[in-house]
């Protein structure tokens, strides 16, 4: 115990300054290169002219300091991004990655276009060129969003691939109705606006009266667990998951709702502890349906179980 209240007080006055070096940036940049596809890794190395990420890592701290680089200051440092509600990581069973949402609403559209049948693409987050943005608030006396002193990188919530040839790509601003009463919103949206015009890509904004009174009730549903499924995907969970893909499969015809109280007599459970294993699995995203039907309205044989190997991708974003 002695031990302890000393270390304590002295972490205060510990120097932490060289841990995150040049070796802290390197160790990183060679372990995120270990989770490359193949096609990533080529585009990587295409575009650092055959550097590693290790090598390439260091970079932003050594140009900073180099005021011909002043253009690059907004990539070198990350802000964090303020979030309406809850952000979290979600795995797409369409792109095969991992996506970074910032509120509970941005994570009911994500689910809505992840499950639509001509979506192929999503890119959250998508950063909008600076110098446009800065051209089009200049030119229409609109100030730029700024941090301190420095011009920030605007960016639109989603940005959509589809298959649809008449609207093969749109851009997304995902705002709750209440922020149009601020003026200062209005003005970095008439930015956006014009940005994705000058591109001639359709951009739309959405907010939480265009969202399906289902889908919502089925989000709200899901939200029950979400807060803790994270700690929750382990391998007591997997086990369930694989006795259940099997019992479902067995009874494909009838009701989720009744197959969970037969699943809990079968292997005397208490009595509802199914149907919240199904609610972890669902919001963990290694069970999907259909959002736009009630939940308690489904069918064993809707509802979609994750290839195995899928599932350690799915632990992968719980950890």
């Amino acid at each position: 115990m002695r031990n302890l209240v000393v270390l304590l007080f002295l972490i205060p006055t510990l120097s932490f300054g060289n841990i995150w070096g040049r070796t802290g940036h390197r160790v990183t940049g060679h372990i995120a290169e270990k989770h490359l596809t193949k096609k990533a890794r080529k585009a990587i190395k295409d575009l650092l002219d055959g550097n590693s990420l290790a090598f390439a890592s260091t970079y932003a701290d050594e140009i900073k300091s180099d005021r011909s680089f002043s253009n690059y200051t907004p990539w070198h440092y990350v802000h964090e991004v303020p979030s309406a509600g809850r952000s979290q990581r979600v795995y797409s069973h369409l792109t095969k990655r991992v996506h970074h949402l910032l509120s509970d609403l941005e994570y009911t559209v994500f689910l809505m276009l992840d499950a639509n049948p001509i979506t192929t693409d999503i890119r959250e987050q998508f950063p909008l060129l600076r110098e446009d943005t800065l051209a089009i608030a200049r030119n229409n006396g609109i100030r730029h969003p700024k941090d301190g002193s420095v011009n920030k990188v605007m960016s639109s919530d989603f940005l959509v691939s589809t298959k649809d040839k008449n609207q093969s790509l749109f851009a997304i601003q995902v705002k709750y109705k209440n922020a149009y009463e601020d003026a200062r919103t209005t003005e970095k949206l008439e930015i956006e606006k014009r940005y994705w015009a000058s591109k001639n890509i359709p951009w739309f904004i959405v907010t939480e009266q265009e969202i399906n009174k289902v889908v919502k009730e089925n989000v709200d549903w899901l939200y029950g667990v979400k807060g803790w499924h994270d700690e929750s995907v382990d391998v007591g969970l997997i086990d369930t998951f694989n006795a259940m893909q099997i019992y479902f499969a067995e009874n494909s015809s009838s009701s989720a709702i009744s197959l969970c109280q037969r699943f809990d007599a079968a292997y005397q459970l208490e009595l509802g502890q199914s149907l919240l294993d199904v609610r972890r699995m669902c919001a963990a995203r290694l069970i999907d349906f259909d959002l736009y039907k009630p939940f308690r309205a489904l069918k064993a044989s809707e509802m979609r179980f994750v290839e195995s190997n899928e599932v350690s991708e799915v632990i992968h974003v719980a950890s």
